[in-house]
């Protein structure tokens, strides 16, 4: 009998040319989301999207596809649109991540926008929280006006 090579059926993983990977992978490695678990709770949960509609986890995705990715606190959402430039099977460093995909310019401006928005809506507080005397003050100010 001849020799087999018992590599021969097993996939390359480590094979950048990837030609289509599931979505919550992609967003691992891509560094969206710290673990897969939290990709696949963001996903399930209506933050990601895939051509303007709501995904599975298991969505197959390829390279030219969009993707809107909503991240953050509720107060301090943000919501990136990008378009998949790479696929790659293992989570590297930062540097590696960034080439995986290129966020649109319009979703650029719009997060400009809003985190702008938000700079203001900051500027409106009060440097400091009031004494005893100065809330007592304001409650009497706004009994009068009333």
């Amino acid at each position: 009998m001849g020799k087999h090579n018992k590599n021969h059926n097993q996939p390359n993983h480590s094979k950048p040319d990837t030609v289509r990977m599931r979505l919550d992978k992609w967003l691992w490695a891509a560094r969206f989301y710290r673990t897969r678990t939290l990709a696949k709770e963001a996903i399930e949960s209506g933050r990601v999207h895939y051509a303007g509609s709501r995904v599975k986890t298991s969505k197959e995705i390829s390279v030219g596809d969009e993707l809107s990715i909503r991240q953050g606190s509720a107060t301090a959402m943000t919501e990136k649109t990008v378009i998949v430039e790479g696929l790659i099977a293992q989570r590297g460093n930062a540097t590696a991540a960034q080439v995986l995909y290129s966020e649109t310019e319009e979703s650029q401006k719009r997060r400009a926008y809003h985190t702008e928005q938000r700079k203001l809506a900051n500027l409106a507080r009060p440097d400091y929280k009031p004494n005893k005397k100065e809330r007592r003050d304001l409650q009497r100010f706004k009994n009068k006006q009333n």
